[in-house]
């Protein structure tokens, strides 16, 4: 490799690496609790919910949608819209979400719990703990959408600091043997040495972490090309009938029998009502998901008309949506239990000390 090519990928693992740092660190940081964010809100409840899945049986989903309507009603003071049904594939736990009008957002949301084997309301969850306000500063710096996208874009910056690196390691390996420390030298190149050899060592993870980051952060804007092509195609067949006002809903159990018996087998994962964010105007979409670790992260949707209770469409999630499910988990370590949360967090300790030591190589170049 000639000098000049080596000058031009050195400044660009420079100045990726060090655009991106600060945002690393708060990632890294933020990102160590969240691992087990599971075990720790398991560690604060009082005991969970002992039963049959809430995606697999219980009360009636008309009646705990009522349930949850009277609830709002007397909570908020006004009559309320649902919005979500979200289902438990391992305890009878089933909450409903509730606002103000159909397109309501995130903020005038309000979600409530219940016992879908007795239908007993198990209470109103309030998202203000500290595990809330790490996963929101780590997902958006509580900025919304523009903090998602600026984390996405020191993501990128982040893999091209990765490839750089590698690019640059390779001429380096050709004088030392791998996994060489030489602790006899100044404290710069012990740094280097440790700087190379975590980085190498955790490559393949720190590219994964890195990768599925960077499609996290740009959840929304995903989410908005699947509405307006695969959603739109979806609902197409029906020629643009107007929006369904939320008095003219339909049955929702007469509405999951029909899509259960399209896609037998899986479980419900969620249902979006109409005018929603994953939903259209006149629709339940109800997605299910997989039982196994992988597959429970890949969902199918089915779109069902909320007035007649009538099965329009099922279409599996295009490619790009499907790696935007299956990031999330993969970048938390949630598909092989709490050794694998342990790895996850061993791993990001390592990128901790090789975003130190690479800060500390830079500014002892600059004194």
């Amino acid at each position: 490799m000639q000098n000049r090519t080596i000058t031009a990928w050195a400044w660009a693992h420079k100045w990726s690496s060090l655009v991106c740092t600060l945002a690393l660190f708060m990632l890294c940081l933020t990102g160590l609790p969240l691992i087990f964010h599971d075990e720790i809100e398991h560690l604060s409840e009082s005991g969970e919910l002992q039963g049959a899945a809430s995606a697999r049986s219980g009360q009636p989903l008309d009646a705990v949608v009522a349930s949850a309507l009277a609830d709002y009603a007397r909570a908020a003071g006004k009559p309320g819209v649902p919005l979500f049904i979200g289902f438990s594939p391992d305890n009878p736990l089933i909450t409903v979400t509730v606002g103000p009008r159909a397109d309501a957002p995130g903020s005038e949301m309000r979600l409530f719990s219940y016992d879908r084997a007795s239908g007993a309301n198990v209470g109103e969850v309030v998202e203000d703990g500290v595990m809330d306000f790490l996963l929101q500063l780590h997902t958006d710096l509580l900025l919304g959408l523009p903090g998602m996208l600026f984390l996405g874009t020191m993501a990128v910056l982040f893999i091209v600091a990765l490839v750089s690196g590698v690019v640059l390691y390779v001429p380096f390996m050709r004088r030392l043997a791998f996994g060489t420390l030489r602790h006899d030298r100044s404290a710069r190149v012990r740094n280097l040495d440790q700087h190379n050899l975590i980085g190498v060592l955790a490559l393949g993870w720190i590219a994964v972490i890195g990768l599925t980051g960077a499609i996290n952060a740009f959840a929304d804007p995903l989410t908005d090309v699947w509405r307006v092509t695969e959603l739109e195609s979806m609902v197409a067949k029906q020629g643009g009938q107007p929006a369904l006002a939320p008095a003219n809903y339909g049955s929702i159990d007469r509405a999951m029998a029909a899509a259960q018996a399209a896609l037998p087998g899986q479980m419900p994962q969620f249902i979006g009502f109409p005018g929603g964010a994953w939903s259209s105007s006149r629709h339940y979409a109800i997605f299910f998901q997989g039982d196994t670790p992988l597959t429970s992260h890949v969902l199918t949707p089915a779109l069902v008309d909320a007035a007649s209770g009538r099965l329009i469409d099922v279409r599996p999630m295009p490619a790009y949506m499907q790696a935007l499910m299956l990031s999330k988990p993969l970048h938390f370590g949630d598909y092989g239990g709490l050794m694998l949360k342990i790895v996850w967090a061993l791993l990001t300790v390592g990128t901790l000390w090789v975003l130190w030591t690479g800060l500390v190589l830079w500014w002892g170049k600059r004194r």
